[in-house]
């Protein structure tokens, strides 16, 4: 009975051991892929001085997020994982109640109405920017989604490029 248990144990030490490498290996291998993916983002700088107008007819001041951690999501109203996305996006939002800034900005779009659709399909409850190429391209917005992270100090702290799960919202987001 003793050799059984020695070996049952020895087995179940090899095998989380090997668990354990392989989740490191695959968190490693997504880490490395994210930062290629944002190796071209702007980092560390204020977002540009624009002032862009939302779905409701007002404008919001990029420069006046500061004093608040901020997520600012680029997404197309043809983009399937930016919807897939929005519902993440909606629990940031609701988790980080007023501690913390959750916007959108659509980019190209054929329509305002092409937007409004998007909006009401997927219930977005967090403010809807109306962007432009030359901010995308300001901001090296190649594709979509693409998040960025804005610190409380109002500088550029960090991004991501595709599906970000709620998780990685709020992890980013409390890093900011």
């Amino acid at each position: 009975m003793g050799l059984i248990q020695n070996l049952r144990e020895q087995y179940k030490t090899r095998r989380a051991f090997r668990w354990a490498v392989d989740l490191s290996a695959v968190l490693l291998f997504i880490a490395v892929v994210g930062l290629w993916q944002t190796r071209e983002h702007v980092r560390g700088v204020a977002p540009p001085a624009v002032t862009l107008p939302t779905l409701d007819g007002r404008s919001i001041s990029l420069n006046a997020l500061g004093g608040k951690p901020t997520v600012l999501a680029f997404w197309a109203p043809w983009c399937g994982v930016c919807k897939a996305s929005s519902d993440n996006l909606s629990r940031v939002a609701k988790l980080a109640g007023a501690r913390a800034h959750v916007l959108s900005v659509a980019l190209e779009y054929e329509s305002l109405a092409s937007v409004q659709k998007y909006v009401s399909d997927g219930a977005v409850d967090y403010p809807v920017l109306l962007g432009d190429s030359a901010l995308g391209q300001q901001l090296h917005v190649t594709s979509f989604p693409t998040v960025y992270f804005v610190g409380s100090d109002g500088r550029i702290s960090g991004s991501a490029v595709g599906y970000t799960t709620t998780l990685g919202l709020l992890w980013h987001l409390l890093w900011s």
